[in-house]
């Protein structure tokens, strides 16, 4: 059974929408920073710490993309961007984004260790809210 992980731009977000394209530019950027990572201690670190190709499909685009290893411990993770209608405190209606992480049946553990550490790096980055696999949430964005 696929499981998911979410991260929704609340108010106090860095942003209030996001693109596939952004988020892809984010994981890039993690790219770099492990790359740098690497050259400090003298090791190809960034092989490890991103062990995927992006891809998209052409009916996708726009909506999802997917994350595809030809590791043995690693193999897919899916990644899509959609909207949510939500009522605030006051009961006011707003429109909310969020980026879906799904796991799917053939994803390994190694898979599932890897989101959960894409999931903190991007919410940490947008300042969002972060629904774990297991249901925990986690605020990385500044409360009042």
């Amino acid at each position: 059974m696929s499981s998911n992980a979410y991260i929704k731009l609340v108010p106090s977000s860095v942003k209030k929408t996001v693109t596939t394209e952004e988020v892809q530019e984010l994981f890039h950027y993690y790219k770099e920073i492990t790359a740098k990572t690497g050259d400090q201690l003298g090791w190809s670190y960034e092989a490890s710490a991103f062990p995927y190709e992006i891809k998209e499909k052409e009916s996708g685009k726009g909506t999802w993309f997917y994350l595809e290893s030809q590791l043995d411990r690693y193999n897919l993770i899916l990644m899509g961007i959609d909207k949510e209608t939500i009522f605030d405190d006051s009961g006011n209606e707003r429109e909310q984004t969020y980026i879906q992480i799904t796991l799917p049946e053939t994803a390994t553990a190694g898979d599932k260790g890897k989101a959960n550490e894409f999931c903190k790096f991007l919410a940490k980055k947008l300042q969002g809210e972060l629904h774990l696999f297991n249901g925990r949430i986690m605020y990385f964005y500044p409360r009042k």
